[in-house]
């Protein structure tokens, strides 16, 4: 697809190595989702979201969170002007919010931005404000420091669309990396960048709607409900995979497939999804957790274990 090509393109005079993150980002996108970014310090979690924000042209808006931060602080609040009471709004109306170390933030600030993720609205004093589309989060976590962080539950680690594992970069990629930070790059600075925008509106509108026109057939279908469902008998889960999950996996299967230049989706578009849109949807159970298995390697096997239609 020319327009995520271009996309990548452009990122990738920032960030080596995101071909994937960035298809994955588009996807997000054009379904209406929200992605979860979780990896160690340095692997350029904020540069890769604010980066792929200049490439769509979008409003971008950047919150540090912190365990003082209040919901005022990202949905807004009434202020006193001329003698009457208006409302100023918060961060969250934009178009693409990255909310920085969500951890860092209690659970009631969690919530509140949460919320606006799944209602897209913000209700103050009464007064309901919608949110302007596309409406697109991503939240970074850093998953090996816990010492005074609020872990994100279950339920609402279940709105974020996907959940991506940003690691370390591969050898060749880290090698361009370092020759572009040789050359100048300045990751502070995008203006200098050469980074420019490579889609409009009005092309992201008509790609999420052409996303939602790709076929499904009853077979895909049908393979992608066994996959969800075998979560859920897994003897290593204790919590599996939610119906929200199922619709959530066929979204991004279509918009994928649409990003690949077809109009059907086939059971790679579908199998090649499930670890991010099903990892932090599932619970181990405490002895499985001991015996050290990852929520990752109980998706890898329910995958192999479900029948490829033909």
């Amino acid at each position: 697809m020319q327009i995520r090509d271009q996309i990548s393109a452009e990122v990738a005079k920032v960030v080596v190595g995101a071909e994937m993150s960035v298809h994955h980002l588009l996807v997000a996108v054009l379904v209406g989702g929200h992605v979860l970014l979780e990896g160690v310090p340095g692997t350029a979690k904020t540069l890769l979201v604010r980066t792929f924000a200049r490439t769509l042209g979008l409003p971008f808006r950047r919150v540090q969170f912190t365990p003082d931060m209040m919901p005022s602080d990202l949905t807004g609040n009434m202020v006193l002007r001329d003698g009457d009471l208006e409302f100023r709004p918060g961060p969250v109306f934009t178009n693409v919010l990255l909310a920085d170390e969500v951890n860092r933030t209690p659970p009631k600030t969690q919530s509140a931005l949460l919320e606006v993720m799944e209602e897209r609205t913000v209700t103050v004093e009464g007064t309901t404000h919608e949110l302007a589309w596309p409406f697109f989060t991503a939240a970074t976590q850093n998953p090996i420091e816990y010492e005074g962080t609020y872990p994100l539950p279950e339920a609402q680690l279940d709105r974020f669309l996907f959940r991506l594992d940003i690691g370390y970069p591969d050898e060749e990629a880290e090698r361009r990396m370092l020759w572009l930070h040789h050359q100048g790059l300045d990751p502070t600075d995008l203006d200098t960048s050469g980074v420019t925008q490579a889609v409009t509106l009005e092309q992201l509108v008509a790609c999420a709607q052409a996303a939602r026109n790709v076929t499904v057939s009853a077979e895909v279908a049908e393979y992608l409900l066994q996959v969800v469902r075998r979560t859920r008998q897994s003897p290593m889960i204790q919590l599996g995979a939610s119906p929200r999950a199922a619709a959530a996996l066929m979204k991004a299967a279509k918009a994928s497939a649409y990003l690949e230049a077809r109009d059907y989706v086939t059971p790679d578009d579908v199998a090649a999804l499930t670890h991010p849109v099903l990892r932090h949807r599932l619970v181990l159970r405490p002895e499985a957790e001991l015996d050290g298995y990852r929520t990752d390697d109980v998706v890898t096997s329910v995958v192999q274990s479900v029948p490829v239609p033909r």
